[in-house]
């Protein structure tokens, strides 16, 4: 078992030797976030630890001695898994998370039910989020979309894994699409069954890395963590011919541990993904929009009529895919929707511009009134003058 020391750890006033769960991630960078965050008021016994698995009732948490069922905390951030976290004595004397560290990344999506504005942790402290696309449906584009923004939102690094390319004649095919569209992140091409493309995707984990897998049920994400583990560490199922659809053979997001402290995050298949806060990874993404934009000739372009628009020159001369477009304005409105419900002074600008618009319509629909009814007074005032004649 590994030991990092400190000599300037208030929790001691000699050396501090500091032992936490290698297989689990615990580097000396680990090491170092902790004693940055030991303050004066944690008990003298604290220990490092990490969330491994969230149950019900208990939380999973890897120690330098093994894994701890333990009661959530009494206060402060509620844990998410991946979480570093202090392990203590709750006021009972009983072990316990006593507090969650600052998170260095986090997967974050809306919580999937939609009338929710909430945040919902998926998993924290990642280094490389990968989307997992399976060939042997067709593909998605705004999903991988979606997907990709909040991987560059989540501060991690996105990687897109195609999967099951042995059970697709049209692979190249899928491949090509899918390196088109996620320029700029890496393409890792796998099959599990064969062994296929496990070593390139091995060159993408680091020693002490955390990588989580992220896609649909049934896309292969459990066969291609048993293969990277060399075990069988989730269960797999089958796959319906007719749809594509796969059972949930993951049933909660949880930590496995690989070879040299690398380790990966399972996620139960995600069918819905509502952004949140994502303004960071819509630049990333989107960043060839966001070049058009500054080419517009004025600076509050809304990228509808008016003259000089770099995006509708783009449509028009078909450099920029309509679909493409279609998908960044969808994104941007559901951000924009999400803001309104947390933002009051945005809902009220929001209706303001609403009302001004409705405002404008009525004016224009009794100002086309008005005119419709001057021509036909004036079409009778002439009729009256012809049959006098």
């Amino acid at each position: 078992m590994n030991t990092f020391a400190s000599s300037s750890n208030p929790l001691s006033s000699s050396t501090l030797h500091l032992r936490g769960p290698v297989d689990y991630g615990f580097t000396e960078e680990t090491a170092g976030l902790f004693r940055a965050n030991a303050s004066s008021h944690l008990q003298q016994n604290a220990r490092p630890g990490r969330v491994v698995r969230l149950d019900r009732n208990r939380v999973l948490v890897a120690s330098d001695d093994g894994l701890l069922h333990l009661p959530y905390p009494s206060h402060g951030l509620v844990p998410a898994t991946g979480d570093w976290v202090w392990l203590g004595h709750n006021a009972a004397g009983e072990p316990a998370v006593v507090e969650v560290l600052p998170r260095r990344s986090a997967l974050s999506r809306k919580r999937a039910f939609e009338a929710s504005s909430e945040e919902q942790i998926l998993g924290s402290n990642i280094d490389i989020v990968a989307v997992v696309v399976p060939v042997d449906r067709p593909l998605t584009h705004n999903r991988l979309e979606r997907t990709l923004v909040a991987a560059w939102d989540s501060g991690a690094t996105p990687l897109v894994v195609i999967t099951k390319a042995d059970l697709a004649r049209l692979a190249d095919d899928v491949v090509g699409e899918v390196i088109l569209q996620a320029a700029g992140v890496d393409v890792v091409t796998t099959s599990a069954e064969q062994g296929d493309g496990l070593d390139e995707l091995r060159q993408h984990i680091p020693a002490g890395a955390t990588l989580v897998f992220l896609g649909p049920s049934g896309a292969g994400k459990s066969t291609l963590i048993n293969a990277l583990a060399g075990r069988e560490v989730q269960q797999t199922g089958e796959v319906r011919a007719g749809d594509g659809k796969g059972k949930h053979t993951t049933t909660s997001r949880e930590l496995v541990p690989l070879a040299d402290g690398a380790v990966l995050m399972d996620t139960p298949g995600v069918r819905g993904f509502g952004l949140f806060d994502a303004d960071e990874g819509m630049e990333e993404m989107f960043g060839d929009l966001e070049e058009l934009f500054a080419e517009c000739r004025f600076a509050d372009c809304a990228h509808q009529a008016e003259p000089g628009c770099a995006v509708q020159e783009a449509l028009a001369e078909e450099t920029l895919d309509p679909r493409r477009w279609a998908s960044y304005l969808k994104l941007q409105r559901e951000l924009a929707a999400l803001t309104r419900k947390h933002d009051a002074a945005a809902r009220r600008a929001y209706q303001r511009e609403w009302h001004q618009k409705v405002v404008s319509a009525e004016r224009g629909q009794r100002a086309a009134e008005r005119y419709r009814h001057d021509q036909a007074e004036e079409r009778a005032g002439k009729g009256n003058k012809r049959r006098k004649r």
